[in-house]
């Protein structure tokens, strides 16, 4: 399920760690990326629920969704890697999960492992010494 929440996403920018050397000093490269999800006018109310039960660990207590990305040396390119990492974010958790249909192990497979086991047992009964009341 593709969701574009691009025009509703607020960016915030500070100074990051990482590379750069003196620029890292100078320029602010660290881009935060906030989506208010209960606000929000492209999602449904359903699927506001789903995100906020699923990724509630991830919202803040205003109800922001953060994404922050500092691994790049250009404001832009950490822009487009928070944006990424916010759609993939409720990508995962709008998707549903397949439903398990439980099975059952079949009578052919108990029995091959039975036979298995009897076998394992007569092969170790087999190494045993033989003692002389044994006959």
């Amino acid at each position: 399920m593709k969701i574009d929440v691009s025009r509703e996403i607020s960016f915030k920018t500070a100074r990051s760690g990482g590379k750069g050397g003196q620029n890292v000093n100078k320029v602010e490269t660290m881009v935060e990326a906030y989506f208010h999800v209960e606000s929000s006018r492209i999602l449904q109310e359903q699927q506001k629920q789903i995100i906020l039960t699923k990724l509630a660990g991830k919202i803040n207590s205003e109800g922001f969704l953060m994404v922050k990305s500092q691994e790049h040396r250009t404001q832009l390119q950490n822009k487009e890697k928070a944006l990424e990492k916010l759609h993939q974010l409720l990508e995962q958790a709008l998707k549903r999960k397949k439903i398990r249909i439980p099975t059952q192990v079949s009578k052919a497979s108990k029995l091959r492992r039975v036979e298995s086991k009897l076998k394992k047992a007569e092969h170790k009964q087999q190494r045993r010494k033989i003692k002389p009341n044994d006959y």
